[in-house]
């Protein structure tokens, strides 16, 4: 990857986890979600376990549609293959139904900044914000730290995620500050933009909202943001910070993005009701 401490800085537990497990060359998903799992990892994955196998009024193939789908719009190699794979995995019937295809005009909609009607129940249409608000994450940290599949990766990783329904034990994702918030979209929120790091909490949230930052940084969040598939190695290479502030200052861009069309979502559904 483009980073060097998402393949060599984890902490022991995660080498010891992944030594134990015959996982030596683990996907760069989960080597980059171990990377201190505090700072995002671990509130992320708070929404993604129910959101991908949870209840839902979507069935996990449906679901994985979903990401498939978002991860062609993001332009994402990686997350496109493992999320084929994946609704293969889950069992997704052919053709889609009708209101599979509507909730992801929906998601497009609100996506361009859209606050469109949708008529659909609204706890399908909260399901399908949740989805398309972690893989609108991931698609853009995956692009920007340049994932690859590695060898058989793309049977033997997606066949974990689906197995295990996108959890990992819980000592791996330990440590660090949590907050009391009853929504996990918060927790996240507060995680990533609010919470002591490397980088300040203003910084971060300039990164994440398009506030005042100083180039190359500006440019570098705004790509990630916007055109993550753009991204190379000499973007990441021209920052002038460290590997842990590219680190946080990526996340902060992508996670700030996908919470700006979740929340236009949101938006949207209040003028479903009126």
């Amino acid at each position: 990857m483009r980073l060097s401490v998402l393949d060599t800085g984890h902490r022991l537990r995660a080498r010891l986890f992944l030594a134990a497990t015959g996982r030596g060359d683990p996907p760069d998903i989960v080597r980059t979600l171990l990377y201190r799992p505090e700072f995002f990892a671990r509130p992320l994955l708070e929404i993604t376990a129910p959101a991908m196998r949870g209840r839902s009024a979507w069935t996990a193939g449906e679901r994985e549609y979903l990401a498939l789908t978002t991860a062609q719009r993001h332009r994402c190699p990686f997350c496109v293959d493992s999320h084929r794979e994946l609704t293969r995995i889950a069992g997704l019937t052919e053709p889609v139904r009708p209101e599979v295809r509507a909730v992801r005009a929906f998601l497009d909609a609100v996506r361009s900044g859209e606050e469109t009607r949708v008529d659909l129940p609204e706890p399908a249409v909260r399901d399908a914000l949740h989805v398309d608000l972690v893989w609108n994450v991931v698609n853009r940290i995956a692009n920007a730290f340049g994932f690859v599949l590695r060898g058989d990766q793309v049977h033997t990783g997606t066949r974990a995620l689906h197995r295990f329904g996108y959890r990992f034990p819980a000592f791996l994702l330990a440590g660090g500050g949590r907050t009391g918030h009853r929504d996990p979209v918060a927790n996240l929120r507060h995680a990533v933009f609010e919470a002591p790091a490397v980088t300040p909490p203003g910084t971060r949230l300039a990164a994440g909202t398009d506030g005042p930052l100083a180039e190359p940084w500006r440019a570098y969040a705004a790509l990630v943001r916007d055109a993550s598939y753009r991204i190379t190695d000499a973007d990441l290479t021209a920052l002038p910070g460290s590997e842990d502030e590219i680190f946080e200052l990526t996340a902060a861009a992508a996670v700030g993005a996908a919470l700006t069309s979740y929340e236009t979502g949101l938006r949207a559904l209040d003028l479903s009701r009126g």
